[in-house]
């Protein structure tokens, strides 16, 4: 169990399974944390393998639970192909991708069927030299390398009808691309993210651009797809289909004629992508879906894609058509003890679900709401309202998020498409993409954030009424939930009011870093790590007190994600005070919480261990 990624990553069938049954599985060996590609034997056509048939191809040491690729597969030319991430744990370990004295940060290709316990293909790039070691000692190029550059190639595939090598490496912290992978290419990490210099200083002229790149605001970590050959989707035949494991958006790339491809939107989904597949048959695509534990078949639905919604927030139905800076009837007023901070704006908030309809509070005492519900959220900078946002659950299923920005005047707001930012009394507001609403408001966390027992678990006092209730009271009294309360208010969680200087100020940290990190940093989540930041996550087992940060030190000595007593080696404290490349939170804010940043700090300095 953690959100990290070790475990079975790859499994290939080679290409004479028929007559050997010899299967190659790629995982993560528990214990040693090392990557091992084996060769397994199934002697019932594939319907099992023989547990005690296993055969060690090749082993490399890892010494962080990430960035170790994931997929294995057979090439046309009957050569076995790795693909290898740098192995994770930020600072020294992201300059493998451009050494090549070791087999981290590359796509390997194997003779499997030469000597034992593989032999190197003729032409890869480095043939002759020794083979490399498991421990990264070898002072000679290493032969098993067929490209590299790589930070973290976890899906990648070959085009059925040409053979060519389509992959998706997921960036650092700005930058998601797609290669297309030849013999002996460089494909640029870490002197370079995506197409955008890195740490440029003393690298080669000789970098390959990806054919495709997308920054976070659409997404923050690409799952590499497939070339689409099958026959139900006409107009997706000779594409490039790949997607977003946290934003759930899907693209394919299309030829623009000159050599480079045009990247188009698909889909939008609540997938959590975890890869695509050919079906060896009939040739169509299949998506796995991490979030919900399916398997999903592409088939052509026809029609045209737009927005549901109408351009002015007006005509929208959840606001007065002659005043829509007022909510209808039909909204009920919510306030979360924990607000999320979004760069110091004021907001309103409302929620709303169908006639018969009800909320199912689950075990983690999250909210599930029905198809049909609809968040509204109103954001006042210096008292102007200058942006309205809906987060609705439409009859399918998936959660969209839509936004609208404010006239001057304050009489009506525009939809606002693909996500912008503006310049408002000196401040950049950013106007989210669909695609960063999801990623913010992950599945991982029940995508209504902010909707949960321990948020609400306070009085509010109703403008409609002048009365002042207990929000799940006054909720369950009305009969929103699909069962009564498993308690009276005073029996259940309360997250505190972060501003509330009498409130401890343990409780206020961890109601602040539940809000502001946790729809990321928990089980699923779509973080980097296996930080596990909810309030009710025992300090010691959050995964981040005096524990080695995964994704850098900041050039900070001893740097731990918490360090108890010392905040300036916690780098969950530094990085909330940058808005650089090392921010945190890493999208969606400008401007530094001068508050909350405060409070992390006291509360660090005041830990004296981890219990």
């Amino acid at each position: 169990g953690g959100n990290d990624e070790r475990g079975l990553l790859g499994m290939a069938f080679h290409p004479q399974f028929a007559s050997n049954g010899f299967v190659y599985l790629y995982y993560i060996e528990s214990g040693s944390n090392d990557s091992v590609v084996s060769r397994w034997t199934s002697n019932d056509n594939g319907q099992t393998i023989d547990p005690g048939s296993e055969f060690v191809i090749i082993r490399i040491n890892q010494d962080a639970g990430n960035h170790n690729g994931g997929e294995i597969a057979f090439g046309s030319d009957g050569h076995l192909y790795i693909g290898l991430g740098d192995g994770g744990g930020g600072g020294d370990p992201r300059e493998r991708g451009q050494d090549t004295t070791n087999l981290l940060g590359a796509m390997l290709r194997l003779d499997v069927d030469g000597a034992s316990p593989y032999g190197i293909p003729g032409n890869n790039p480095f043939v002759g030299n020794a083979l490399c070691p498991a421990d990264h000692s070898s002072t000679t190029d290493c032969p098993e390398i067929y490209a590299f550059g790589f930070r973290n190639p976890y899906r990648w595939s070959f085009d059925s009808a040409t053979g060519e090598l389509w992959l998706g490496d997921v960036g650092q912290n700005q930058w998601e691309e797609i290669d297309r992978v030849d013999r002996g290419g460089n494909y640029g990490w870490d002197c370079r993210e995506g197409a955008h210099d890195f740490e440029p200083a003393g690298c080669p002229a000789n970098l390959i651009d990806p054919v495709a790149e997308y920054d976070h605001s659409e997404g923050v970590s690409v799952t590499g797809g497939v070339v689409y050959r099958g026959g139900a989707i006409p107009s997706l035949v000779g594409d490039y289909v790949f997607g977003d494991f946290a934003s759930g958006t899907i693209w394919h790339l299309t030829s623009d004629g000159q050599g480079g491809y045009v990247r188009n939107e698909l889909l939008q989904t609540n997938f959590g992508i975890a890869g695509f597949a050919e079906d060896v048959v009939t040739g169509e695509m299949l998506l796995v879906d991490r979030f919900g534990g399916r398997l999903h078949l592409f088939e052509n639905a026809g029609g045209g894609g737009g927005s549901p919604l109408p351009a002015q927030l007006s005509a929208v139905g959840c606001f007065d058509a002659n005043d829509p800076t007022q909510p209808v009837g039909g909204l009920i007023p919510y306030q979360p003890n924990a607000s999320f901070w979004s760069d110091g704006a004021d907001k309103e908030r409302w929620l709303a679900i169908p006639d018969g309809q009800t909320i199912t509070i689950g075990a983690d005492n999250d909210f599930d709401f029905p198809t049909g519900t609809v968040l509204a959220k109103h954001f006042r900078l210096q008292g102007q309202l200058i942006e309205t946002r809906l987060f609705m659950r439409h009859p399918n299923g998936t959660w969209a998020g839509y936004t609208y920005e404010w006239n001057a005047q304050g009489t009506d707001a525009t939809q606002v498409v693909g996500g912008k930012v503006m310049d408002i009394g000196g401040q950049d507001w950013i106007y989210p993409s669909g695609a960063q609403c999801l990623n913010c408001h992950t599945a991982a966390a029940g995508r209504s954030l902010g909707l949960e027992v321990a948020q609400l678990n306070s009085d509010l006092t109703y403008a409609a009424t002048g009365r002042t209730a207990n929000q799940l009271t006054t909720l369950d009294d009305i009969m929103m939930f699909a069962a009564p309360l498993a308690g009276a208010p005073s029996t259940l969680d309360a997250l505190a009011d972060p501003t509330d200087p009498n409130a401890p100020l343990d409780e206020r940290a961890r109601a602040y870093l539940h809000t502001n990190c946790a729809n990321c940093h928990r089980p699923g989540g779509a973080a980097q790590g296996t930080l596990d930041f909810r309030f009710d996550t025992a300090l010691s087992a959050t995964g981040g007190c005096d524990v080695n940060p995964v994704n850098g030190d900041l050039g900070v000595a001893n740097a731990r994600v918490i360090a108890p007593g010392d905040a300036d080696r916690s780098v969950l404290w530094l990085r909330m005070g940058v808005r650089d490349a090392n921010a945190m939170p890493p999208l969606a804010s400008n401007l530094v919480d001068g508050a909350g940043r405060t409070l992390i700090r006291d509360w660090i300095q005041g830990l004296a261990g981890c219990t």
